[in-house]
């Protein structure tokens, strides 16, 4: 039930989205995420759309036309621990497809499962 956003600037080419998206999903399987449960969408935004500081807060190097935005939208209920070891995972996954994991900034957002209907208007849990 993850929901993830890929926020990168225009133009990317496929390869490289898939390269992310795969290793996220991946990643979040790792951490117990059901294989089918894919649910990505990419915004690919012009520099005047998707601005951010080069270097916040302290970056081995500065962040180029690659950053990426990655953000996990998901249930409550996952840990500190969990968190952790879902991001080590998924920066060395980076790493090996050739990004920069400082050139990398993943928001989790969490909801509430009652948030969550997945077609025809029911809840899974109410």
């Amino acid at each position: 039930m993850p929901l993830v956003t890929l926020t990168v600037r225009k133009p990317k080419p496929v390869v490289f989205k898939t390269k992310v998206l795969d290793a996220v999903h991946a990643s979040l399987v790792t951490s117990g995420v059901p294989q089918a449960d894919l649910f990505q969408r990419v915004f690919e935004l012009d520099a005047d759309d998707f601005r951010f500081d080069p270097s916040y807060p302290d970056l081995a190097s500065p962040r180029t036309d690659d950053f990426v935005l990655i953000e996990i939208l998901w249930s409550v209920g996952r840990s500190v621990k969990v968190k952790k070891k879902l991001l080590a995972e998924l920066m060395d996954r980076l790493a090996q497809a050739g990004l920069d994991p400082e050139h990398v900034m993943v928001a989790f957002k969490e909801t509430t499962w009652e948030n969550w209907s997945f077609g025809g208007g029911r809840l899974i849990h109410t």
